[in-house]
């Protein structure tokens, strides 16, 4: 699976979301409802994190230093895990104390059709953006479900645009909900509720990513198809076996192998120099992220371990 960035899908998402939240943050000016104004503090986070993320695209271009000689590759994995945690303290939280306190003090809407007008709009530029992530997606998560592609990709920036497009889209199906039940019933509590669902839908999606993103940032290592890839491109006529061998992410683009093998007998030192030298062009060859890689021969002592 590829670690493309997403470019594209988050600048979609950042173009939508400030428009929005500046027209969502009118809307509440001028209906006083409490689902445009959680609705409006949500935006805003998104714009925010859309930020974070290229910033994180960014500075994880950083060239390698004596400080950090393995390069700067988990900035994405940092900024994707501010992001979550944004997503939970603005969005969910604003929103469920928002809610809360309407549905405790009703407050008549004012001009609620102009919320609705708002909302409409925004539901249309959330699907830009949403179908901008999910086309982005589709590109590099080949065979696997959506839910297999946010668990499994390496590449941060694609599954938080994805989730947080999907709850803006059904933030706003429920704000909408919040201010027509409003509207035919004339009680305003339905707009408190409506805000404490959006509030519970982020703090579930938050929570998602939150998990997802420290997974990566304390270190993922290289699913098992990648890793028999692996083995298999280090295994020659030559090489009884890999003993065992350890990967590491560190960064979407670049990953960390580490392998101890086993060669054959009567090999002089210029023979296995040129046989590690080989198997790791064919690891680079298919494997592109595979950007550091040590191969040290060694002695079967009988482990049977490979990963």
């Amino acid at each position: 699976m590829s670690a493309g960035g997403g470019t594209k899908a988050i600048l979609a998402a950042l173009a939508a979301n400030a428009g929005i939240a500046v027209a969502k943050f009118g809307g509440f000016l001028f209906t006083g409802s409490s689902s445009m104004l959680a609705e409006s503090v949500h935006s805003l986070a998104d714009t925010s994190n859309q930020g974070l993320l290229l910033l994180g695209q960014k500075t994880s271009q950083r060239k390698a230093s004596e400080d950090h000689p393995f390069g700067y590759g988990r900035d994405r994995y940092f900024y994707s895990f501010v992001v979550a945690l944004m997503l939970f303290t603005l969005g969910s939280v604003f929103a469920l104390y928002e809610g809360i306190h309407k549905v405790e003090h009703p407050e008549p809407l004012e001009s609620a059709w102009v919320a609705v007008l708002i909302l409409v709009i925004a539901i249309g530029l959330e699907t830009y953006s949403f179908r901008t992530a999910i086309k982005e997606s589709r590109a590099i998560k080949g065979e696997l479900s959506w839910w297999q592609f946010i668990r499994q990709s390496k590449t941060p920036e694609l599954p938080v645009v994805l989730l947080e497009d999907l709850g803006a889209l059904v933030g706003l199906v429920l704000a909408l909900g919040g201010v027509g039940l409003t509207v035919l019933t004339g009680n305003a509590i339905f707009d408190g509720i409506g805000t404490v669902c959006i509030g519970v839908l982020l703090g579930v999606i938050a929570v998602v990513l939150i998990v997802e993103t420290k997974s990566l940032l304390i270190g993922e290592g290289a699913s098992r198809a990648v890793l028999d890839e692996i083995i298999g491109q280090v295994e020659s006529e030559r090489v009884e076996r890999v003993i065992h061998i350890r990967t590491q992410y560190l960064g979407p683009d670049e990953l960390l192998i580490a392998a101890k093998i086993c060669f054959t007998e009567s090999l002089s030192v210029a023979e296995v120099a040129a046989e590690i030298d080989g198997a790791e062009k064919r690891i680079r060859a298919n494997v592109p992220a595979a950007r550091l890689i040590y191969l040290e021969p060694d002695l079967d002592r009988g482990r049977t371990t490979t990963a």
